[in-house]
């Protein structure tokens, strides 16, 4: 697979490629799978992406499979082992923000009946297909990330500024943002 062509910022690394490759822009429609992402990408905010792939896996045993309902019922002495986790990113802010935003999490499922449906109605149910020939067109948010975040953060989510948004809409798929010459692009619906 080294002789496909990949959106550039895949670059070299055999865990960044591998997400690009299986994971980035698929549609997911799982609800622990989104809050994984909802969680990863508030822990991102200021680190870039491949010091949290290579996270994942402690982030996914300290988060308890990343479970919104127990993550919801984490307390100040869960809270304190997680600041003393090195697996993970250990900021008061981004931990205190992961268990506040499972609480909000919980909230969505109870009023639309899954997190999914209430995300997926942003993008009328399927995904926005770009075609951008080169990565520096890519927004880093746009119109409809600032919508999304606003909803967020009026449902008591932090860590949900549009960038994170944008950059957690394009991680589960609601846009394909490859670049049209990517092998990927084609795969997920680009034309």
């Amino acid at each position: 697979m080294s002789d496909l062509i990949r959106c550039a910022w895949a670059g070299d690394d055999p865990l960044y490629r591998a997400y690009h490759d299986c994971e980035w822009g698929v549609p997911v429609h799982d609800d622990r799978l989104l809050f994984q992402f909802l969680i990863l990408e508030g822990a991102q905010a200021g680190l870039s992406w491949i010091t949290i792939l290579r996270k994942r896996e402690a982030y996914l045993v300290a988060f308890d499979g990343f479970d919104p309902e127990r993550v919801a019922r984490f307390d100040d002495v869960r809270a304190a082992e997680l600041l003393a986790n090195p697996g993970i990113v250990r900021n008061r802010l981004k931990v205190a923000s992961a268990i506040t935003n499972a609480r909000a999490f919980l909230a969505v499922q109870e009023e639309f009946g899954s997190f999914d449906a209430y995300l997926w109605r942003f993008v009328d149910g399927g995904p926005i297909q770009n075609a951008w020939s080169d990565l520096t067109q890519v927004p880093a948010s746009t119109p409809l990330s600032d919508c999304v975040s606003r909803d967020l953060r009026r449902r008591g989510f932090s860590f949900v500024g549009s960038t994170i948004c944008y950059a957690f809409m394009q991680a589960v798929g609601m846009v394909n943002d490859h670049t049209s010459a990517c092998f990927r692009w084609q795969e997920l619906g680009g034309n």
